[in-house]
């Protein structure tokens, strides 16, 4: 009994002992204008997997601190980081008293970053915007950097397409199943209620998925980590639209468990930035959350976000020369105001219900399950037995009569010596810069016909058989999605994530007429061929449409995809690492709603299942030095199917698959040096990534692309179905950023990038044309070989870019700030059939060459176009105000301070495929079919004026 007493006394002596000598860290976080404490501020020590939330109070507290010198970092969405320096002793309790959170003015910026990204010019058929939106509310210098300064010029992280990303709102991906890209426009105009936002770069770990190479995005709408309190906004802008109205009110968490979160905006335009873009969007957001009881709550989230919106075209450097940049050829004047024939149009709301499980003190399960239902139509003229209403047409350019001898006639000069004139030439050259626009009075005249009084005067007109007609391309979806994420801490050093997600997409996609044009009717035929090959549908020949019938093609797409991963992070004084691991499984299917007449026996019904399965394995490690630098390292291998999109290659016809079609195979590696003081930071990473197997899927009006011995005297020329596969593309290169705070109240930053993302093979080329599909042949390929690709620049995106900035922010809550921004390296996207031996070869059979088609000339005609560097220099600036507990600001920015005109893409036109069609096309120097281009906005403004109560 004795030694069991002092045994006792022992482990007693021993546990006060302990708990005399704890080490805590203990501060308050409050606001820095109305000085409320702020609720749920995440408090972190660098280099540990220490955490701490602020509670009621704006109280965090640490236990069982190390002792030394720490790095505190103090973060919430709307503010500034705040990165602290303390010295932890043994036994002691640090109370670091008040700490003061500052408002982020970048949050502002992500107002006027997302006019600047919102265009999607380059694909009609998608609905993803191809954009930095991934990039906007990052806190990385570099990655601001890329969004706010370089994102005008179309600046791309590490050279990769979003589809390579993963953007999720409550753990379900945002990505779309047919392009793999994010719908940004879905959430449009909702910046306030989507700040919170979690992010990683590369192939970093996430705790939501396994994520891509070029990082992850996590929007959170719980509604209880909404900050309470009202917001309203208003907005003035030059770009894609003009004005911008906003409103949101957070409740926060009441006595009885519920939160709630509402916004709402309006974005609209009679005229954007480049001719005839109108512009109308109406966004709405509510997310209301119930918590049962300390282990269990419900969300519900709705988001609807309508927009609708003008397109710009790209024009060829003819059209550039003759009527500016600003110029846009798909509007025209109707009844006073500009119409435009291209309109982009987008309504998909999404409601989610998120279920919020803290199964124990260590472990997390969330559950979200969301149905998205809605369309995305793109607009075009349809035209039959009547002239193109394109006002860019080549037959009305000067270029088309200036490349024909037979134009040209003798005449004199101002001095009486003789010249060739062509007044062909000068005519179209008048006639363009006269008007230029699409005549809709033109076409309404045309689908009528004249009403004669007894006297033959006519008196009026009629509708008659429609020769043109409005209508869209429509895509309606119908998504179902489901995902389940663990969160869990195995021991004090091993944490532990997976989850698993599901999605099943019904895709109806059609021609849907939407405008007769004051025709009676529309015949649902293709002009351009005889009998059954003509009629879009077998099971109705000869069909009239009018306005709201579908018609020209019909058809479902399928998928049902399913991923899973498991993560492991392993924490340690000096070295964190995890691995990762991934599964996933896609299915595709087509269905024919229509029995084409080209593909009478494959194009109606269900096709066969396609069916992909991948996987992936990523890892990487980080080595602290000290508690300011560390070295990073991450590595990944996985592959990833192919986008639904290029399944089907050409879906609208018929249920073919795409021929040579297998998953992507994809490689990353990169390695960082990064430091983090109070004053300084700065992250130099180097990369290297290698996508093998992609595809991709065009289709265009190409000339000689066919043997005559073959397929007939005049049948060289068609509307093809492009189809390259096994494309593989190597981008390597480095990237740097820094911070330097150098007083109180100047700060200086600095980004730079540097790369090449090139072609690494020569992949596969194959035509499908369907003028020679027969009830036999159903798919009517012929392989044209490899696609000498291999070196040349992949386009789109600057490959070198550099920027300096500086910013004054004065105690009195007021602030300016300057960048200037080279940016240089951008290609323009390269035609693939040229670079097949049809560009150069006369006779397949012999191997004869085109006369003149010397390497020296070959080399010369398929030289890649590289744009001018450029220099842009942007002012931002804002000021605030507090008045009671309420705090008005306003934020204003200009872009491209010095009206620098720019491009910032553009592709070659394919139509003219052999070397002596090119060297017609382009005998006089101004070709009909030459590159087409995309602009940068010129100098441009945002302002807002913003009210927190």
């Amino acid at each position: 009994m004795k030694k069991l007493v002092i045994s006792t006394f022992f482990v007693m002596q021993v546990f006060f002992g302990f708990a005399q000598t704890t080490t805590e860290i203990t501060g308050k976080v409050v606001d820095s204008k109305t000085q409320k404490p702020l609720q749920n501020v995440v408090a972190s020590i660098q280099n540990t997997s220490l955490t701490s939330l602020t509670n009621g109070a704006g109280v965090f507290v640490f236990t069982e601190v190390s002792k030394g010198s720490q790095l505190l970092q103090i973060k919430t969405a709307g503010y500034k980081d705040q990165l602290l320096t303390v010295e932890v002793e043994a036994g002691k309790v640090l109370d670091l008293g008040i700490i003061v959170m500052d408002e982020d003015v970048t949050s502002e910026q992500q107002l006027s970053l997302v006019t600047i990204t919102d265009n999607d010019l380059e694909d009609d058929n998608s609905g993803s915007e191809n954009t930095s939106g991934l990039l906007q509310a990052s806190r990385d210098v570099f990655q601001q950097t890329a969004a706010f300064n370089w994102g005008q010029a179309r600046f791309k992280i590490r050279g990769l397409d979003n589809e390579y990303g993963n953007t999720m709102i409550n753990g379900i991906s945002m990505n779309k199943i047919y392009d793999g890209r994010p719908q940004f426009g879905n959430w449009g105009g909702l910046n306030d209620a989507t700040r919170n936002q979690e992010f990683t770069s590369g192939s970093a770990p996430s705790d939501y998925t396994f994520g891509g190479i070029l990082g992850t995005q996590e929007i959170n709408t719980r509604a209880s980590i909404y900050r309470r309190g009202a917001r309203v906004s208003f907005s003035g802008t030059n770009t894609n639209y003009s004005w911008r109205s906003m409103g949101t009110y957070a409740s926060g968490m009441n006595t009885n468990g519920w939160a709630f979160v509402v916004s709402a905006s309006r974005r609209w335009a009679q005229e954007g930035y480049f001719e005839g873009t109108d512009y109308s969007a109406n966004s709405l957001f509510a997310s209301v959350e119930k918590k049962i009881n300390s282990r269990h709550s419900l969300n519900f989230t709705s988001i609807f976000a309508q927009n609708r919106r003008g397109k710009s075209s790209p024009n060829t450097e003819e059209v550039n020369n003759l009527k500016g940049f600003r110029y846009n050829s798909y509007w025209g004047w109707q009844n006073g105001r500009k119409r435009n024939s291209r309109d982009k149009d987008i309504e998909e709301p999404l409601n989610m219900l998120t279920h919020y499980w803290k199964m124990s003190d260590n472990t997390n399960l969330n559950t979200s399950v969301s149905y998205q239902v809605g369309h995305i139509g793109n607009s075009r003229l349809d035209y039959q037995t009547a002239n193109s209403p394109d006002p860019t047409y080549y037959r009305n350019l000067p270029s088309y009569f200036l490349n024909q001898p037979s134009s040209y006639v003798p005449g004199v000069d101002g001095n009486g010596n003789p010249i060739l004139t062509n007044p062909n030439a000068d005519a179209a050259r008048v006639n363009f810069l006269a008007d230029g626009q699409i005549d809709w009075n033109a076409m309404y005249s045309a689908n009528t016909t004249p009403i004669y009084d007894s006297s033959g005067n006519e008196i009026g007109r009629q509708p008659a058989k429609a020769k043109y007609a409005l209508y869209e391309d429509r895509t309606d979806d119908k998504l179902w999605a489901a995902n389940s994420i663990i969160n869990t801490k195995l021991s004090d050093n091993i944490f532990m994530n997976g989850g698993v997600s599901f999605k099943r997409l019904k895709s109806h996609n059609y021609q849907l007429l939407t405008d007769l044009l004051g025709g009676l009717y529309f015949e649902d035929v293709d002009p351009f061929y005889q009998g059954d090959a003509g009629q879009s549908d077998l099971f109705n020949p000869g069909r009239r449409v009018g306005k709201g019938d579908e018609y020209g093609y019909n058809y479902n797409l399928y998928a049902t995809t399913f991923d899973a991963f498991t993560q492991f992070k392993f924490t340690y004084k000096k070295i964190d690492f995890y691995l990762a691991e991934s599964f996933s499984r896609s299915e595709y299917q087509r269905e024919g709603l229509y029995r084409n007449g080209i593909y009478a026996n494959n194009s109606y019904g269900k096709s066969g299942s396609k069916i992909y399965e991948n996987f992936g394995f990523k890892g990487g490690l980080t080595y602290k030095v000290s508690g300011r630098s560390y070295f990073d390292f991450n590595g990944a291998y996985y592959t990833k199917a192919p986008t639904l999109r290029n399944v089907f290659s050409n879906a609208r016809l018929n249920n073919n698959v795409t021929p040579d079609l297998t998953s992507e195979n994809i490689i990353s590696a990169d390695a960082s040096y990064i430091f983090k003081a109070p004053k300084f930071k700065a992250r130099i990473t180097g990369y290297y990534s290698k996508i093998m197997n992609s595809s991709k899927v065009s289709f265009f009006y190409g000339e000689g692309l066919f043997d005559t011995d073959v397929v007939g005297d005049g049948n060289e020329d068609s509307f093809i179905n492009e189809i390259v596969t096994g494309i593989n593309k190597k981008n390597i290169g480095g990237e740097f950023g820094m911070e330097y705070q150098i007083t109180s109240t100047i700060k200086v930053t600095g980004a730079a990038s540097y790369a090449e993302y090139k072609y690494d093979n020569n992949p596969n080329l194959k035509i499908n044309d369907d003028a020679q599909a027969t009830l036999t042949n159903t798919s009517p390929i012929t392989d044209f070989g490899p696609s000498y690709l291999k070196g040349y620049r992949i386009s789109g995106a600057p490959q070198q870019a550099y920027s300096i900035g500086l910013e004054y922010r004065d105690p009195k809550f007021w602030w300016i700030g300057a960048n200037a921004n080279y940016l240089a390296d951008t290609y323009i996207d390269i035609s693939n059939v040229t670079r097949t031996t049809n560009f150069v070869i006369a006779d397949p059979n012999t191997g004869i060459g085109f006369d003149g088609a010397t390497e020296a000339a070959v080399r010369k005609a398929l030289r890649q176009e590289k744009f001018d560097p450029v220099t842009l220099v942007n002012l931002v600036g804002g000021k605030s105000w507090k008045v009671g507990n309420d705090t008005f600001g306003f934020f204003a920015s200009i872009n491209n301070v010095f009206d620098v005109t720019y491009k910032t893409g553009g592709f070659e036109q394919s139509r003219k495929a052999t070397f002596p069609d090119y060297v017609a096309d382009n005998a006089n120097g101004t070709p009909s079919f030459g590159h087409k281009y995309f602009y940068g906005f010129g100098r441009t403004y945002f302002v807002n004026f913003y009210i927190n109560f």
